[in-house]
């Protein structure tokens, strides 16, 4: 088939589409930040973290830099190095175990579960083992709610006290969501997330938050995130970083904070209709009952992916691969211990997964266009 010249270029993820319906709020927002002049800790930051906190019901947030240095904030503050082991995906972008391994810690790779992308419980348990085989001290677990999919915190909170662990959320996908009543950003001690332009709230560069209900680890990672400062910038009382979010990026965050509500909705619709399309052809991603997925990248199941990939090439379809290699096959990472006796769901998932276009804009039209060319590629594969 075919591309329709009636048919617009397709955009993997339309940041365009969002920018024309903001209009002239973002406009307004950023001049206002040129206008007073404020560029860093500005005004809209605090402003920020309070919306942001109304949003999810964390009591405490810290906005930040990234979403990496998100993460490297709460392991500093926890005091997380060398001798120690985290627990963590081995299925994921390797910011999850960057931070890890920069914090002087080791990195123990877990399995996921093939049908959510998410931790597997019982592969936690074989790093657990692993953790202590090495003579490491297991000191935390890093699950991470992979596509925008909270995982399987029901299981994963209680392994963690039961074994004398606490839990940071790697939330970077997805901020937004739900796990059985409970809003992403209250699940663990500690969450982060990244507002990075193509995550499903994000900014206009980069951008990363912390959320906490914990006031004094709160304290310690607004000391950290300003190089360390006690009581003014010249009274450092630890060795921080400049993690501090720019007000511009803060005051951008707030109008799309307004509207974010509405395209998680329109992004399960979008979601919905690939499912009902592609369900009896590929292995579609289904979301559990009392899940809320923000739905970062909608991501399909396949055999022969490489060829289907090639074929959606040719249509003008445009797609991608998240992850194509997992961390612990990746050079900096492969001498890293992993659960058990390897991470097999990972390893052939990393061979299955092709992701399609995903926005809140994406028109039903478009959309079914999609469907019938991804569903011939695949008959064709």
């Amino acid at each position: 088939m075919n591309k329709p010249a009636a048919i617009p270029q397709i955009a993997f993820i339309d940041l365009l589409a969002q920018r024309r319906r903001l209009g002239s709020l973002i406009d307004e927002a950023v001049l206002k930040v040129v206008n007073h002049g404020g560029y860093v800790m500005g005004p809209e930051v605090k402003q920020l973290e309070a919306d942001l906190s109304a949003f999810c019901g964390a009591r405490e947030v810290i906005s930040c830099s990234n979403g990496t240095d998100a993460l490297t904030l709460v392991l500093r503050a926890r005091g997380v190095g060398p001798g120690d082991a985290v627990l963590c995906p081995s299925f994921t972008f390797a910011a999850t175990a960057e931070v890890v391994a920069l914090a002087g810690a080791t990195p123990v790779f877990v399995d996921i579960h093939e049908d959510t992308f998410n931790t597997d419980i019982k592969s936690l348990e074989q790093a657990l083992a692993t953790a202590r085989a090495a003579g490491l001290t297991p000191r935390c677990v890093v699950p991470v709610d992979l596509f925008g999919l909270p995982a399987d915190y029901d299981a994963i909170l209680p392994f963690a006290e039961a074994n004398g662990l606490w839990v940071l959320s790697d939330a970077a996908q997805s901020f937004g969501g739900v796990y059985k009543g409970r809003k992403v950003g209250t699940l663990g001690l500690a969450t982060s997330t990244s507002f990075f332009p193509a995550k499903p709230l994000g900014c206009y560069g980069d951008g990363g938050a912390i959320f906490t209900d914990d006031s004094e680890l709160a304290a310690i990672i607004r000391s950290l995130r300003v190089h360390g400062q006690g009581s003014d910038k010249y009274d450092n009382v630890r060795i921080g970083i400049n993690g501090r979010l720019d007000t511009i990026q803060a005051a951008v965050l707030i109008e799309k904070l307004k509207i974010f509500p509405d395209e998680i909705e329109a992004r399960d619709r979008v979601a919905r209709r690939y499912n009902d399309g592609l369900r009896d052809l590929a292995g579609v991603p289904e979301t559990p009952e009392g899940h809320t997925s923000t739905w970062a990248q909608y991501t399909l199941r396949v055999a022969n992916r490489d060829a289907v990939a090639a074929a959606l090439k040719e249509r003008g379809v445009p797609t991608a691969i998240y992850y194509p290699k997992p961390l612990h096959q990746q050079t900096a990472y492969r001498d890293f211990p992993v659960a058990g006796n390897g991470l097999p769901v990972s390893e052939r998932l990393a061979g299955e997964v092709i992701s399609l276009p995903m926005h809140p804009y994406l028109e039903p039209d478009l959309q079914d266009w999609i469907i019938e060319n991804v569903a011939d590629a695949i008959r064709q594969a």
